[in-house]
């Protein structure tokens, strides 16, 4: 039964007295009236003696010398140690013991008091969350910010789809620093060209007649991992560090809707009240999380595989150049080589296979031509896009592999497609690209679009090589065992299939509708 003067709800004895100086109790007393009256106490009894706990703790810290005396003057009294490294957690009850994965993957086990598991957060409760994780200074922030709002535990997530071994250096000590319990580090570079860069390729997908959808792809593989991660640990949300103008919290969020309907989604960026770098950083020492040292770019990039962009700084004004110490990727044409390079490339079904007769995986023949192409310069794209969101923006990409491999393709099919069929090809490839820089992966619609891509390109198969000098990507050669090109007709010589007398029947019947408008207008 409860005690007189204890809440309802409450279970076990509470305190008959915490050991308290005069001037403590001072300092407390009018906090405890207000907290006895509170809301919070009625509706969560058991919040009752975590916050004694908090104040006490908070006592022993403007005086814990007297605080010591007193407290031997009470033996009867319920005792509560904080050490003093956990004093700045004290007010939320915490005290969190975190062990990181050592294998690729998994293997982390994490512990953590009723602070986090029971208690819950400034915004709610929830148990496990993954983040997308980068290890830059947003995403450390945002490790804290879940525990302290949500009362969880954070798994951080990085996928590896080819943005460099730089960036994944330090990122479990990175990730054990901020506080989350767990990394999973996963290498999706294969799956992300065969299953996401391969179709839109095949499908000559691209965004408002530049940009090659490169952090459109990324996002879905990445999206799907995450939801496979929050299944394999039992987490009942995910978390992402996009902001709330741009394009890429959509794509995050239509791809969890589509696979795993009931996890919750947070999204920091719309909710907290950080508004820059400077406040990240405060917030990054008022939680002890380690700053990231690096010096900070000043422009806003995402790095693939498949490419690089370049957002923020100068490039904000549509009018300024793009400085050239901005590239990453790809030499200045006019510092390329003065002497061009000749690839072969191997195409199966709409898709390369080979660079000069060698086979390679997905991931290993993108990464060779980025290099390739880089040293020639190829690939360089400066857009003004028009943004899902609603706004334009404008865009910097690097895309030399990419931009080698959709000239091979596009090349190939000039052999392969008839005109109907590359007209009606090209048609679909626009609402293709479209679905894609929304975020619609995993929409129907973009998985018939697939299967229809399939079914044209099936006979897409053959060689094409290309020359590569500063800057620009010019086909020399195109072979097919399906090509629907036949010298003997094309050519201009009279041959026994084409009859260039029937021109004139055709001519006229074409024309028809042409001469009954000239007709009708002149009256005739």
């Amino acid at each position: 039964m409860a005690s007189a003067g204890v809440p309802s709800g409450f279970v076990g004895k509470p305190p008959r007295a915490l050991p308290l100086t005069s001037l403590a109790a001072n300092l407390l007393r009018p906090v405890l009236s207000a907290l006895l009256l509170s809301p919070r106490w009625c509706a969560n009894p058991s919040a009752w003696f975590a916050d004694l706990v908090a104040l006490h703790a908070a006592a022993a810290a403007c005086c814990p010398k007297s605080l010591g005396e007193a407290a031997a003057l009470s033996s009867d009294a319920t005792t509560v140690q904080v050490p003093r490294r956990h004093r700045n957690k004290a007010r939320n009850g915490q005290a969190i013991r975190c062990a990181m994965a050592t294998g690729k993957e998994q293997g982390a086990i994490s512990t953590a008091n009723s602070g986090d598991q029971t208690k819950g957060g400034l915004r709610g409760k929830l148990n496990k969350v993954v983040l997308a994780y980068s290890g830059g200074l947003d995403t450390s922030v945002i490790v804290p910010w879940l525990r302290e709002n949500y009362g969880c535990e954070v798994v951080c997530f990085t996928a590896d789809v080819g943005q460099g071994a730089i960036e994944l250096e330090g990122l479990e000590k990175k990730a054990k620093a901020s506080g989350a319990c767990q990394l999973v580090v996963k290498d999706l570079k294969e799956e992300f060209v065969s299953e996401y860069i391969y179709p839109c390729l095949r499908a000559g997908a691209v965004y408002e007649r530049k940009y090659l959808l490169g952090t459109s792809m990324a996002r879905p593989v990445i999206a799907k991992a995450m939801v496979d991660v929050a299944k394999e640990v039992g987490a009942d949300a995910v978390a992402h560090g996009c902001t709330g103008k741009g394009n890429d919290q959509v794509r995050f969020e239509l791809t969890f809707y589509a696979l795993n309907p009931e996890l919750k989604v947070v999204a920091p960026w719309r909710e907290w009240d950080i508004t820059g770098r400077e406040d990240a950083i405060e917030y990054a020492k008022k939680h002890n999380v380690p700053v990231p040292v690096s010096k900070k770019s000043i422009y806003s990039r995402d790095r693939n595989l498949w490419h690089l962009s370049h957002e923020g700084d100068i490039l904000e004004d549509p009018a300024n150049e793009p400085k050239e110490d901005m590239y990453m990727m790809s030499v200045a044409p006019e510092n390329a080589p003065s002497e061009p390079e000749y690839l072969e490339i191997g195409i199966v079904a709409g898709v390369p296979v080979s660079i000069n007769g060698r086979d390679l995986s997905p991931a290993s023949l993108l990464a060779e031509l980025n290099e390739i192409g880089g040293k020639h310069g190829i690939g360089r794209i400066d857009m003004v896009e028009n943004r899902l969101v609603g706004m334009k923006s404008r865009g910097v990409y690097e895309t030399p592999g990419g931009t080698i491999m959709a000239a091979a393709v596009r090349e190939l099919e000039a052999l392969t497609l008839d005109r109907e069929t590359m007209q009606w090809k090209d048609i679909v490839a626009l609402k293709y690209a479209e679905l894609v820089y929304a975020g619609l992966w995993f929409h129907p619609l973009r998985q018939g679009f697939d299967a229809l891509m399939e079914k044209l390109t099936a006979t897409t198969t053959g060689s094409v090589t290309l020359k590569l000098y500063k800057g620009s990507v010019n086909v020399v050669s195109r072979k097919s065992p399906y090509s629907l090109y036949r010298e003997d007709i094309s050519s201009f010589e009279n041959g026994e299939i084409y009859n260039q007398a029937d021109a004139e029947g055709f001519i006229r019947l074409y024309g028809l509708p042409t001469r009954v408008r000239a007709m009708l207008e002149k009256g005739l």
